[in-house]
């Protein structure tokens, strides 16, 4: 965001971010449903609202979001795509275990307003890997995002790569989300694409950038990273949560069972995207295991 009159411009977002050694940890967005549908027109600010669709599609869409909670709605396009008949449309869960993740195609988008994208439909059969190149809503998610998703695309098989509007964390950019499973990474370079997708082939976390598991409330999110760097458990599955009670969190791995306490460390003030004009704290948890025990 360019400075006042006579100022420097402001440093982005992400260079902020990283100046003051923000941890990726404990940042993923809460999420727990997704809807994420093709839109090839231009990405507003608010991708949705601001789009070229029918006040009865929007309208739909809100409905679908408002009927489960933590439900979020993303538009999603792949340049390989345009002028292709017929647009995508992937709904599904995010869980600890068993995600699930669906699709269709339809021929134009008024055609949504017959599905249903509560329910179940059609598997996938494969992962998705969401890239945030959105833009409008912050320019570093354009700066890092587009680069990481074209070095993705060139690595992963056809059809696993999307680009996508506002993932949430502008400043962790280049921003990945790994569906059904719902992994967000963070601060990725193209460079860095094969390392993490290699990980995610073998079902394995890659923690450098990982920022978190949208199933999970910020303080589990902490609780994990914390059991999951003590142990060097990396799969998947490899830890389970067991509980959470006020500032106690408790995880399963590798036969023993981790109680971790997790408290709330807000960062110093400074601008968390590169649009804002108000300085806030960012949210941050510091995660310290109390004692072990056999599962």
């Amino acid at each position: 965001m360019p400075g006042r009159r006579g100022q420097a411009p402001r440093p982005s977002c992400s260079e902020v971010s990283i100046e003051h050694a923000e941890s990726l940890a404990a940042t993923a967005s809460r999420v727990d449903h997704w809807l994420l549908v093709e839109y090839r027109g231009l990405w507003s600010h608010e991708a949705v609202g601001g789009s070229g669709l029918s006040d009865r599609v929007k309208a739909h869409l809100r409905e679908q979001v408002a009927a489960r909670p933590h439900t979020k709605l993303l538009f999603v396009r792949r340049t390989r795509r345009r002028g292709r008949p017929g647009l995508a449309v992937f709904w599904g869960s995010t869980r600890e275990h068993g995600g699930d993740l669906f699709h269709a195609e339809v021929d134009a988008h008024d055609d949504l307003l017959d599905l249903d994208l509560t329910g179940r439909g059609e598997p996938l059969g494969h992962p998705l890997l969401l890239v945030c190149t959105h833009g409008k809503h912050d320019r570093c998610c354009a700066r890092h995002g587009r680069p990481l998703c074209q070095a993705l695309e060139d690595q992963a098989d056809d059809g696993w790569v999307w680009q996508s509007s506002h993932l949430g964390g502008d400043r962790f950019a280049g921003n990945v989300v790994v569906l059904p499973e719902g992994l967000y990474f963070g601060r990725v370079k193209p460079a860095q694409a094969w390392t993490v997708l290699d990980e995610l082939l073998a079902r394995r976390i890659e923690l450098e950038h990982y920022r978190g598991r949208s199933c999970y409330p910020f303080p589990v999110q902490a609780a994990e990273r914390a059991v999951r760097e003590a142990t060097g458990l990396r799969g998947f599955d490899d830890v389970e949560h067991v509980r959470h009670s006020g500032g106690l969190v408790a995880f399963r791995a590798g036969g023993r069972v981790y109680e971790v306490e997790v408290t709330e460390e807000p960062g110093s003030l400074r601008y968390l995207t590169c649009a804002s004009d108000v300085l806030r704290r960012p949210p941050g948890f510091a995660a310290r295991i109390l004692r072990e025990s056999a599962a």
